[in-house]
């Protein structure tokens, strides 16, 4: 269950410091966690990053206050992080669909986030296909790309327009015919994110011991570790993440293993991702 106090003892951190300027590394060291591997395990278990999260508490607290204060709407602007009245009311109407004005009028009706509660399922009703293994570094060849992690960014639709659009210009092939080692397949990965500039790199890539890497592609060292590599069948799309969530929300606090940190890998072994017997591992390196 150390994950789940984890995480909540960071929610109670961000609902205490709603009316300043914390950073995810602020709140990740709330969770024993780096910044990257804090934001990836909030938006594999709330479906939003940490920003969004913030983003909507704040606007839900403005709305309060602009219904329940006399408090002039440039203050509560600024009190919760906007510099402009009209940077806050775009933001507002995104949000809530009206003014902030017609908000204080009691026009139209307001959407309310609440608090975070981390809840996990333990009951283990359906099977989880898994086995480890110990493997030293490793080295993986391919194409990353970098993608801001805004209010607006959707990831699944980001990466899947990433995956075809290397697809149709021939490097998934290119990829493949650099592919050996013990992972036979294509690989997705998010390797970094940087808090400075709210970026993640993401990495399309093969396993490969090659030292001639050809022209416009990269590779990445994998340290060496302790792997769980889960398993599922079916279109990738349906069973990627909902196995994401169950490891998460049942498999980690089930075990007495942590997270090493290092990059999550993301193994495609079908050439049809749609097909139902797809086939699909998840690699997560464990401590």
């Amino acid at each position: 269950m150390a994950i789940v106090e984890a995480l909540q003892k960071a929610i109670e951190y961000m609902e205490a410091h709603l009316l300043e300027d914390i950073t995810i590394k602020d709140i990740a060291a709330q969770a024993h966690m780096s910044s990257y591997h804090f934001q990836r395990t909030f938006v594999i278990l709330t479906d939003i990053t940490v920003g969004e999260y913030l983003r909507r508490r704040r606007l839900t607290k403005a709305a309060h206050e602009l219904c329940n204060t006399n408090a002039k709407i440039i203050d509560i602007a600024y009190k919760y992080g906007y510099q402009t009245p009209e940077s806050f009311s775009k933001a507002f109407q995104r949000q809530h669909g009206l003014t902030p004005s017609d908000a204080r009028k009691g026009i139209g009706n307001l959407q309310s986030y609440n608090r975070l509660t981390i809840q996990v399922n333990l009951k283990g009703v359906e099977p989880m296909k898994y086995h480890m293994m110990e493997r030293d570094d490793f080295q993986i060849v391919g194409v990353k790309e970098s993608f801001e992690c805004n209010e607006t960014f959707d990831q699944s639709k980001e990466i899947n327009r990433f995956w075809s659009q290397l697809g149709q210009g021939g490097t998934i092939d290119q990829l493949l015919r650099l592919n050996h080692g013990e992972i036979a397949g294509l690989i997705g990965a998010t390797i970094a994110y940087h808090e400075e500039n709210d970026q993640m790199e993401y990495m399309v890539a093969v396993e490969s011991s090659s030292g001639d890497i050809p022209d416009g592609l990269f590779k990445y060292e994998l340290p060496s570790t302790k792997w769980v590599i889960f398993e599922a069948a079916g279109p990738v799309m349906d069973v990627v993440p909902k196995l994401w969530k169950q490891i998460y929300s049942e498999w980690f606090p089930s075990n007495d293993y942590e997270h090493s940190g290092a990059p999550s890998l993301e193994v495609y072994t079908s050439p049809d991702p749609t097909s139902s017997t797809a086939k699909t591992e998840i690699w997560v390196p464990v401590k």
